[in-house]
């Protein structure tokens, strides 16, 4: 069984996942791009952690317990 190991996740990594060409890869979530009309979302290379499955069943999402909290600045 293989575990992603978040701790190397750059910042901002809500997915990983492996693609169909084998190649592993950190996501974050998408977001519009201003003045075009198309959304982006940054996708860095990743370890494979040993996965061995298919990779149409690779998708994982960050826990939430490791999902930075955004809070509000105080003044």
């Amino acid at each position: 069984m293989f575990e992603v190991d978040w701790r190397q996740a750059p910042k901002g990594a809500k997915w990983w996942a492996i693609n169909e060409d084998g190649q592993a890869h950190w996501f974050t979530p998408p977001k519009p791009m201003p003045f075009f009309h198309f959304w982006y979302a940054d996708m860095d290379p990743a370890p494979d952690f040993g996965y061995q499955g298919d990779w149409k069943d690779s998708l994982r999402e960050c826990p939430a317990r490791l999902t930075p909290i955004k809070r509000k600045p105080t003044l």
